[in-house]
């Protein structure tokens, strides 16, 4: 400040003396807005949502459009932004989608592997740009993934375990989902190890076993069919291994009269295996409550994105075969049969009573509560 002291002297001017006293007032001022600008910015910095990246399989099967419903509604009350891509059931575009989120600047993301192998290689590039990823509801084989799902072999072991009480013995005919997905594998030994006992002991004969691409009710259908005649009609019991293939399993049984006379089972309680447990025709499908699994999905993907380890972690995911070891969120499953069908899916809220009861007489509901 001395300048203005020298030019005030120099010019013996009031009007400088002034201006030295303003300048001295006004700089601490526009320090203090400096700094709080500052402040601002870095507050805005610091209050930036999270942006979640969740890559999807496929959107043409029921379960997965439900879950991005649910998931959107999640993010928005938890306050991140998500995004969502579509990889039509090709295991090469997701891995390029993924690819799109990293570099649209996701924080974390989720993906639902339409092949395990192949989408280890978007976990891989996520990794390489510190990008958590969360495995959701199907294995993916990268170490650095977090595996989130329902314990896949309870839901094999349990769905099986209804249709041999209803069958103990009989020709069986054992559908598999889709061979490039882990879950599949999980749900095949969850079967036998009900099923193998009693194959040993010659109370089941396996009359056919057949996987389903992209776990396609057509090929459960076609496979079905072809059983059928291979048997003369004489299967007893269909263990097919979700709802999608159970539901091409009673379409084959259906033109054959034999829809509601030989159990099958699923997982997943879709709107169309709920109407056949309630018409039926489908002995048991797994409840596995997306709900859950969605609400944990984003709340697991917000302490990744502040950088905390997720804290519902509760077990490992482990994969002999190619030597992996993930950290593991398992959630809990409940069979539905008709018995439960009305307590737990109805008044549950996960689907509506007239829409699960369509197809029977409104005198043979049940009871409202």
């Amino acid at each position: 400040m001395r300048w203005l002291k020298y030019w005030a002297a120099a010019n013996n001017m009031n009007g400088g003396m002034k201006l030295m006293k303003l300048v001295k007032r006004s700089v601490p001022i526009v320090l203090l807005l400096t700094f709080v600008v500052v402040l601002g910015v870095a507050g805005l910095a610091s209050a930036k949502k999270p942006l979640i990246g969740v890559s999807i399989r496929s959107l043409s099967e029921e379960r997965w459009a439900r879950e991005k419903d649910i998931m959107e509604q999640l993010a928005k009350e938890m306050g991140a932004d998500i995004m969502f891509t579509d990889a039509n059931h090709d295991e090469n575009l997701q891995n390029s989608q993924i690819e799109n989120l990293i570099s649209r600047g996701v924080d974390v993301l989720i993906i639902i592997a339409q092949n395990s192998d192949v989408a280890a290689t978007g976990v891989q590039m996520a990794a390489e740009e510190g990008i958590p990823a969360i495995a959701y509801d199907v294995a993916i084989f990268h170490p650095d993934a977090i595996y989130l799902s329902f314990d896949s072999v309870k839901v094999g072991y349990e769905m099986a375990k209804v249709i041999v009480d209803l069958v103990p013995k009989g020709n069986y005919l054992w559908l598999g989902g889709s061979p490039t997905d882990d879950n599949a594998y999980l749900v095949r030994q969850g079967h036998f190890q009900v099923l193998q006992p009693l194959i040993d002991k010659g109370d089941i004969v396996l009359v056919g076993e057949q996987w389903c691409t992209a776990w396609s009710p057509q090929e459960a259908m076609m496979h079905t069919e072809n059983a059928l005649v291979a048997n003369d009609d004489k299967i007893d019991a269909v263990v097919a291994s979700n709802d999608g293939t159970a539901g091409g399993a009673v379409q084959a049984l259906m033109e054959r009269g034999l829809a509601g006379i030989v159990p099958t089972c699923g997982q997943d309680v879709d709107l169309a295996a709920a109407q056949r447990i309630a018409e039926g025709t489908q002995a048991v499908s797994i409840f596995k409550d997306v709900r859950v699994l969605a609400r944990t999905a984003i709340e697991a993907a917000m302490e990744l994105a502040e950088g905390k380890k997720p804290s519902q972690i509760n077990g490992k995911y482990r994969n002999e075969e190619r030597g992996i070891e993930q950290d593991a969120i398992l959630l809990d499953v409940v069979p539905i049969t008709k018995d439960n069908l009305y307590e737990v899916i109805i008044l549950g809220g996960f689907h509506a009573l007239e829409d699960v009861y369509r197809n029977i007489p409104r005198s043979e509901w049940p009871d409202q509560k």
